[in-house]
């Protein structure tokens, strides 16, 4: 199955669309549309991807923290996460008079 028929799929069975979903060397962003709250949090934690759209299209920000995972990257740009990637954490202690 190519990418693009995975697109636009509906599913009936969540073990099999989180499966096709996975099934990937990427993993930047996913989009699901969903109505069952409970089933939002199974899914979104199930699949494989830096970031995860729930019934938006649009899931970036100046504040979020933009990144995938598997060949899609490694850490995160944008936000106080990105930051961190750049920057050396040093602790000055001084005492006395």
């Amino acid at each position: 199955m190519s990418i693009d028929d995975r697109l636009d799929r509906r599913f009936t069975r969540e073990a099999e669309a989180v499966r096709l979903a996975n099934d990937s060397d990427y993993g930047l962003a996913a989009y699901l549309f969903i109505r069952d709250h409970a089933r939002v949090w199974r899914v979104g934690e199930a699949l494989e991807y830096g970031m995860v759209g729930i019934n938006t299209g649009l899931i970036s920000t100046a504040v979020t923290p933009f990144g995938g995972v598997k060949q899609s990257g490694f850490g995160r740009e944008g936000s106080r996460y990105g930051i961190e990637d750049y920057v050396e954490i040093k602790y000055l202690c001084m005492g006395g008079p």
